[in-house]
This record gives structure tokens, C-alpha cells and sequence, in this order.
């Protein structure tokens, strides 16, 4: 049984120092040197495996399994999921039915490029996270945004940012489902935490997305977008997340606000109609069908009710001793790195929405085998840089947390005393920037900040679920999820450019999220209790 090292170094503070070089060594190649992702994520994995061996002394054989069953969980429970969500988006995109369903919306609102933000890069982008998640949105929702005008770049970061909110709940909730996982707390009190915490971050991004369509007198002239927009998703967000359940919020949220936005565009409009950058512009199908396929399917496959994510053909994992841990033993240890191989996972959901929407447009006429071939094609050449993203990062995050680098970097922070409130949701930025994954990043941090908040006598849920909604506002620089939101842009294999035009807005965000969770800790520590007094 491998027990990790706490403090490898002999000094705790330079050992935090050495166990983010990981970190700043993947940013500093992604956003300075441009380094497309897949060989930055490489690299990046490669040098922390080295670290962990070296320093914190991981068995080479051990280390080599986490490192193996990290990249076959990448491959199976992310690349399934976006290679599968990637085609059925290029089938309805050549099949020309994205463009009708472009227009559809233009139709139902206007063709002002503030309601179209709202619609589809605020609302369409949540129902997207919450279906299929792992950078999916941008993928869907930034070639939209360019075609009314949005220079590609502004259009990812675009849809990036308006991705933020939703990431918790993203692919049914599967990020909250591995918090209570690790954690052990029920995991209706964490999604309902998470749910609070989200209901109050979502007030703000609409407000940026109108602010950078528009500029400041476009987003102020359009204000009812911006609070019918954030109190519709908040409204199909907030009760489900607080008395269902982590696997429908985005969802709900998503159809709410919707059917918010079209019901106030009956009401009330823009004066004046603008395009990108505040410019004046001059004064269906059934287009629904693929993503109401999309909806009943994933949602009837991966819910609470479906035993089909449950069943497992393989297993196989290796254990380790946490340096944090209070009580482990090789019958009980407390650090997994797990591989399942469950065949009916989210991608095979998606993969069955696909073959059923391909059947229905073979049926009318609008998809034949010479097409088929050029979604695969298309597909493969926008993909195979985040296929391979998926398999680094994903040995990179599960090294990093078997060697116990990242509890390293857990217990020096958590000197910090009650400070520490502020770098929780750091914790959680850094997790996703290494993963790409808010999954991945509930799995290497979620347990070490319960154990850091038993520590300091804080609420049980405070910090998890700042770790949770920390790594939605790092999204945006995250080399995976971009890698996987570039794939229909001419970005492709250029994430880092992405990444750093992504940078400011970002830690923007940050700094609001760190003011709510200082809000949370002195004002509303009640709502984070696991029992409410």
C-alpha cells in the first residue's frame, strides 16, 4: 500500500510551489507559447509524472496503472461523449438544420445580435451543458455567434463565458454526482449548496455577454435581457437543483429561460436594432425534432431513474493512503484511481440520439451515405487534437492526485486558517485548468477541501462546493474543454490564442465568485450546514 508524502520537500511552502508547476508549466505553454493542447497536455502530463515519482516518490509500477486507467477514463467517459456529440452536431450543420433552426429563433425573437446572445449562447449553451457538457456549448453555440457578425475569436470567448454558470450540473450532473462520491455527503445537500451558490453567480454573466456584443450603452439599453435572462435560468434552475437533484437543473433552467426571454420579446424589444459591436442593423421546419430526440434520450438513459449508467462489464483500479487521511488501511484506503469500463455511458447515449435523429433525416430526404461520409470526415479532422487532450489530461489529473501532490497542495493551503475561504474556489480553478473537467476537478479536490473544512471547523458543504463552482469559472481556460470548443472554428489546434483572449474575463469572474463565497462564509454559513439548526 502506497501512503503518499505530505510534505516531500522537507518545507511545506516550497513543496506547493513545486506541485504547481504543473499548472503554471500547461498555462505557460498553452496561452504564451501557443502550444496546441494535445502536445501541451502531453508535455504536461510527462512532467508531473516525473515529479511524482522523483519527488513524491510513487512506485513507477502503481503510478503507471493510475496513469493508464486516467487516460482510459478520458477516452470513455469524456472522447465518447464529444466525438458522438461533435457528429450529431456536423449532421444537423450539413443537413442544413442548425441554419433553419438559426433562423427559426431570428424569426420567434429578433435579429438583434443582444437577443441572440441571450437565446442562444446564454439559454441554448445551458440546455447544451446540461445534456452533453465537456466543452460541447462552445462547439454549438460559437459558430452561431459568428455567423451574426462575431469575429470568431470574440464568439468563443462568447460562448465560453455564457457557458460558466451551468458547468456544475453539466452532462446530467455528473460533476456533483463524483463530489458526493468523494466526499461521502448526500448528494441532494451538495447539489442544493451548489444550486444556492450558482443561483447567485448566474446574476452577473449576462450582463458581460450583452457588455461585450454591445458595449456599455448596447448591454444598458437591453437591461431586461439581462434580468429576464438570469432570473429565467435561476427560476428552472434553483428548486430543481435544491429538491431533485443535481441531474436536470441545466435542463430546467435551460427551457425556463427560453420560454422567459420569448414571452418578454412579445412584450418588449430593443428600440433600436444592433448588430456586433453596437452597429444599427437595418430594420420552419420542424428544426426542434433533433434536439427533442436528443433531450428524451440522454434524459431517459442517464437520469436517476435508468439503471443502464449502472452496469459495468470492467473494473480496475489502483489504491493509496491520502497524506491528509485520518484512518486508512489496505481493506479501506481513501485514494482510488479508478477505470470502469460501463458500457452505457452518457456517449452511448448520445450515440443512440445520433443514430435516431439520422434515421428520422435519411427518412425525409435530407441525409444519404455520401453525406454520411462527410460528417465523419469533417468530424475526425476537427477531433482528433482533443481526442488525444482527453487522454493526457486525464493521466496528468489522476497522477496528480494519486502521488499526493494535490493533498500537498491542499494541506499548505489550508494554513491559511479561515482565509482560506478566498483560495477555495481557486483550488477548484486550478483542478479544472489541469483536467478540463469539472468532474475530474470534484475528484482531486472534493475530498481534500472537506477534510481542510473539517479542519477549520467550517461548514461541511462551504468548501466543496466553492471547489465545484471554481471550476466552472475556469472553464474558459481550460486546454480540454477548449480544445473540444474550437473544433468548429478556425482555432482548431490553436487553443492557445483561445485561452488567453478567454484570460481577463475570467479571472473577472474569479474575484465574484471569491466575494460570494466570503459572503456565504459570514452571512449564510446556515445554508452550507449538512444539518440546518
Amino acid at each position: 500500500m502506497f501512503t503518499q508524502l505530505i510534505d516531500p520537500m522537507g518545507n511545506l511552502a516550497l513543496t506547493c510551489l513545486v506541485a504547481l508547476i504543473p499548472v503554471v508549466f500547461l498555462l505557460v505553454l498553452l496561452a504564451v507559447f501557443r502550444t496546441p493542447a494535445w502536445l501541451a497536455t502531453l508535455l504536461g502530463s510527462l512532467l508531473t509524472f516525473v515529479l511524482a515519482v522523483v519527488v513524491w516518490k510513487m512506485p513507477l509500477d502503481i503510478g503507471s496503472q493510475a496513469y493508464l486507467n486516467g487516460s482510459a477514463t478520458g477516452v470513455w467517459n469524456v472522447d465518447w461523449i464529444t466525438f458522438w456529440g461533435l457528429v450529431l452536431f456536423n449532421t444537423l450543420s450539413l443537413t442544413g438544420l442548425f441554419e433553419n433552426f438559426r433562423r427559426w429563433l431570428i424569426a420567434q425573437g429578433s435579429a438583434d445580435v443582444r437577443v441572440q446572445t441571450m437565446l442562444f449562447a446564454w439559454a441554448f449553451g445551458a440546455l447544451l451543458e446540461g445534456l452533453v457538457g465537456f466543452g460541447y456549448p462552445w462547439a454549438v453555440v460559437a459558430p452561431i455567434l459568428i455567423s451574426l457578425g462575431i469575429s470568431d475569436l470574440n464568439a468563443i470567448r462568447v460562448a465560453a463565458l455564457a457557458n460558466n454558470a451551468p458547468v456544475s450540473y453539466g452532462a446530467l450532473g455528473a460533476p456533483i454526482i463524483s463530489l458526493a462520491a468523494v466526499t461521502g455527503y448526500p448528494l441532494l445537500a451538495l447539489s442544493g449548496s451548489v444550486g444556492t451558490v450558482v443561483a447567485v453567480l448566474a446574476l452577473l454573466p449576462p450582463w458581460v455577454l450583452l457588455y461585450l456584443v454591445s458595449g456599455r450603452q448596447g448591454m444598458l439599453s437591453a437591461w431586461p435581457l439581462a434580468v429576464v435572462g438570469s432570473l429565467g435560468y435561476i427560476a428552472g434552475q434553483y428548486p430543481v437543483a435544491v429538491y431533485l437533484g443535481p441531474y436536470l437543473p441545466d435542463v430546467t433552467g435551460a427551457i425556463v429561460c427560453f420560454v422567459a426571454l420569448l414571452l418578454l420579446l412579445k412584450v418588449w424589444q430593443p428600440k433600436t436594432v444592433l448588430g456586433y459591436g453596437g452597429v444599427p442593423l437595418a430594420s420552419s421546419e420542424r428544426t426542434w425534432v433533433p434536439f427533442a430526440i436528443l433531450l428524451l434520450v440522454v434524459a431517459s438513459w442517464t437520469g436517476p431513474w435508468s439503471a443502464l449508467p449502472k452496469v459495468s462489464w470492467f473494473s480496475t483500479k489502483v489504491s493509496a493512503c491520502s497524506a491528509l487521511a485520518t484512518a486508512c488501511t489496505a481493506a479501506k484506503p481513501d485514494v482510488n484511481a479508478i477505470f470502469n469500463f460501463a458500457p452505457w455511458v452518457g456517449g452511448s447515449a448520445i450515440l443512440a440520439s445520433w443514430i435516431i435523429v439520422a434515421v428520422w433525416l435519411f427518412a425525409i430526404g435530407k441525409l444519404n451515405g455520401k453525406l454520411l461520409g462527410e460528417i465523419f470526415r469533417k468530424t475526425f479532422q476537427q477531433m482528433w487534437g482533443a481526442l488525444l487532450v482527453g487522454v493526457f489530461i486525464f493521466g496528468l489529473a489522476y497522477v496528480f492526485n494519486f502521488s499526493g501532490m494535490a493533498s500537498s497542495l491542499a494541506k499548505g493551503f489550508s494554513t491559511l486558517g479561515t482565509a482560506f475561504i478566498i483560495v477555495a474556489p481557486l483550488l477548484g480553478f486550478i483542478g479544472v485548468a489541469l483536467s478540463g473537467s469539472n468532474t475530474s476537478t470534484n475528484a482531486m479536490f472534493g475530498k481534500f477541501q472537506a477534510l481542510v473544512g473539517a479542519q477549520l471547523g467550517m461548514p461541511a458543504l462551504l468548501l466543496p462546493t466553492f471547489n465545484s463552482v471554481g471550476a466552472e469559472i475556469g472553464k474558459p481556460i481550460a486546454p480540454q474543454t477548449a480544445s473540444v470548443g474550437v473544433s468548429t472554428s478556425q482555432f482548431v489546434r490553436r487553443e492557445g490564442e483561445v485561452i488567453r483572449h478567454n484570460m481577463g474575463w475570467t479571472f473577472i469572474l474569479l474575484g465574484y465568485l471569491m466575494l460570494i463565497a466570503v459572503a456565504f462564509y459570514l452571512l449564510q454559513p446556515a445554508s452550507m450546514m449538512l444539518t440546518k439548526p
